[in-house]
């Protein structure tokens, strides 16, 4: 299956779907017609890229889709809501995401 066959399919086979990483990797091998243990490493290695990148503080663009990012919180301080009690909240980090225009205009 080429490319943007494949692209079709899982755009339409996904619409208003709500997917766990198996129905994701069940796509994947129907849409590109592999095996699911294949399409299983495939979708593995590209959330582990995705992962390592993020460590190293890097962003994760991808083309017609979106770009993965680091957002860093500062530390700050909150209240306990039972008691009011002053509490410190820690720095954080977490991963964030902005969808690309295309996907933006499909949604």
């Amino acid at each position: 299956m080429s490319c943007n066959s494949s692209t079709a399919f899982l755009t339409h086979a996904l619409k208003d779907i709500q997917l766990n990483t198996t129905e994701l990797v069940d796509a994947v091998a129907e849409a590109n017609d592999i095996s699911k243990a294949k399409a299983k490493e495939v979708v593995n290695s590209i959330l582990a890229a995705i992962i390592e990148a993020a460590k190293r503080g890097e962003e994760v663009a991808i083309a017609g889709f979106g770009r993965f990012y680091v957002k860093e919180r500062p530390a700050r301080e909150g209240r306990n809501p039972r008691t009011g009690e002053a509490l410190k909240i820690p720095a954080s980090k977490s991963l964030g995401f902005k969808m690309s225009k295309p996907v933006g205009t499909t949604l």
